[in-house]
């Protein structure tokens, strides 16, 4: 039976929950497990370090402080923007995803938290940003 090493292919069903026990994002809920290959991105360092050395069939559960889950929350990342930079079509509410075009062209979500005026406060920390979170892993092939 392989071992997760650092080029493997691996199948998980993975749930990310709150220290509350509330699920924040999981396989589970769509049925389909997710596929990736160690190294590749899709998980962080910090995600990955967790299934290093785990067997097909296993499960697991980590405890992730938020350093090294989704880190703390930057100051740097909340942005004042005028409301003439948002399209018609968007609601302009607070809890309202946006994307903004990155410096590489990809998209950078935020959430508008605050509207004062035609001042739009949008934060583009990671939702999970400051959290504990508890990585649960249930490894279904290792490649």
């Amino acid at each position: 039976m392989s071992k997760i090493g650092a080029e493997s292919q691996v199948i998980m069903h993975f749930s990310i929950k709150l220290a509350d026990g509330s699920v924040a994002d999981s396989t589970q809920n769509t049925g389909k497990p997710a596929k990736l290959v160690m190294g590749d991105g899709s998980l962080t360092e910090n995600f990955e370090k967790c299934l290093f050395g785990l067997s097909e069939g296993e499960s697991s559960s980590f405890s992730l402080e938020p350093e090294d889950a989704f880190g703390q929350p930057n100051p740097d990342n909340i942005h004042h923007v005028n409301k003439t930079q948002f399209g018609g079509d968007i609601p302009l509410e607070e809890g309202t995803i946006v994307a903004f075009a990155g410096p590489g062209g990809q998209d950078i979500p935020g959430v508008i938290t605050e509207i004062i005026g035609d001042s739009v406060t949008v934060d583009f920390n990671h939702p999970l940003a400051g959290q504990r979170v508890v990585f649960e892993v249930e490894i279904i092939s290792v490649e």
